[in-house]
């Protein structure tokens, strides 16, 4: 189903497929429109996909550009068991979705991936974002192997890790004295000044298409099934109402049967604006200055909170929020029981969880689906006092002095 327009999320305005991002009528958000998709052999459809590329281009049918020639593939990454998790949580079939496994080891590559082939189309030559570490790797990453120059504006306080793992690909770096939400403030800006593709601005209609190949790739690995239920994070809202949207996308078709899931999503305590306005009852989501560990997930103003709200009440779901040491728990546990280690915005997603086990709002027969979005050697200052290391010398006696428990055992 090609894509046939940009149309505005509130008034429905359509407007060409260039580089825009708001409704000159309503200041809305514009997503892209596709046509009509009639008399699908739902047959065809499937062998087509399982005959593509292990990359998110199986699914082009279902994104708004032509895959290229050339770049960083990501997408197909591993949907494993939890069994371990399972039995700790009390629950029956819970499963991980580890993005980690990307080029750049988040989710973020699905997204550049799309808004970069689209940026091209249009001619552009230089790549930008503003972001909170995940997405500046992907830019960077992604610009240098398609040989386009690139601009990464994060805010100063960002993790080392993420800043050492963007600079590597000769981006320039721009460190901005504020949070997110002033270097989003700055490239909103510059995105009206400058002849330059920022992947979420300007480019974000196609940005966040590439977030509903986590659905698709979720349902084909499910044997083309859905899940009961899914736990994801949330920081601007735009992963979360993607990764529905995509399952909405092929129960239309009939690609796959059933119902959309229960979506549950997840924020960190310290920057929580959407989970507070869901406890609240309210439908916007009152800006937060974010203080909190899990920096990847720290936008205290939400474009697309409402639609988070929306989706959670509409399936049954809820947004839930957890501490900083619930965060810290949240890694150790999925690292012990499944061998993932994950950063801080993994560790909300799975205290997240584990919090909806332990209140029961879990039915034990579901099948639950948690998403996990990048790397945990990209956050280590998070765990960095849970760890334990016994200095012995080279001695059997020294190491049965300092490690007591192994002469017991």
């Amino acid at each position: 189903m090609p894509p046939e327009s940009l149309r505005c999320k509130e008034c429905k305005t359509r407007y060409p497929l260039d580089a825009r991002y708001v409704c000159e009528q309503c200041f809305g958000p514009l997503e892209v429109a596709y046509a009509a998709r009639e008399d699908v052999d739902v047959g065809a459809l499937r062998r087509r996909i399982q005959a593509g590329p292990p990359t998110i281009w199986r699914y082009a049918d279902f994104l708004p550009v032509a895959p290229p020639n050339r770049g960083l593939a990501p997408g197909f990454t591993p949907l494993i068991r939890a069994h371990r998790l399972e039995e700790r949580l009390g629950l029956r079939e819970l499963w991980i979705k580890n993005d980690a496994a990307n080029p750049t080891h988040s989710f973020k590559d699905r997204v550049v991936s799309v808004a970069l082939a689209r940026a091209r189309e249009l001619g552009f030559e230089t790549i930008a974002c503003a972001s909170t570490g995940n997405l500046a790797n992907a830019v960077a990453a992604h610009a240098a192997a398609a040989g386009l120059d690139s601009y990464v504006f994060i805010p100063a306080d960002l993790e080392e890790q993420k800043i050492l793992a963007t600079g590597v690909y000769g981006t320039r770096l721009v460190a901005v004295r504020g949070n997110y939400d002033d270097v989003n403030r700055l490239c909103t800006e510059l995105s009206g000044e400058r002849p330059w593709a920022f992947v979420n601005v300007n480019m974000r209609p196609y940005y966040a298409e590439g977030s509903k190949t986590l659905a698709f790739e979720t349902a084909e690995q499910l044997g083309w099934e859905l899940p009961d239920r899914v736990v994801a994070p949330i920081a601007s809202g735009s992963l979360f109402t993607k990764i529905a949207r995509g399952f909405e996308e092929w129960l239309e078709i009939g690609l796959v049967e059933g119902s959309l899931p229960t979506m549950n999503g997840a924020q960190a305590d310290g920057c929580s604006p959407v989970a507070q306005a869901f406890a609240g009852g309210h439908d916007v989501c009152r800006p937060v200055k974010p203080d909190t560990i899990a920096k990847s997930l720290a936008i205290g103003n939400p474009a697309d909170g409402p639609y988070a709200l929306e989706l959670a009440r509409r399936t049954g779901g809820t947004i839930d929020s957890v501490s900083d040491d619930e965060i810290r728990a949240g890694i150790r546990l999925l690292a012990e029981t499944t061998g993932i280690f994950t950063e801080t915005a993994g560790g909300v997603t799975t205290a997240v969880l584990a919090k909806l086990a332990e209140r029961g709002d879990i039915d034990p027969d579901e099948r639950v689906v948690a998403y996990i979005t990048g790397e945990g050697l990209k956050t280590l200052d998070a765990i960095r006092d849970g760890v334990v290391v016994e200095e012995i010398d080279a001695t059997v006696a020294s190491f049965e002095a300092g490690v007591p428990e192994a002469v017991a055992a």
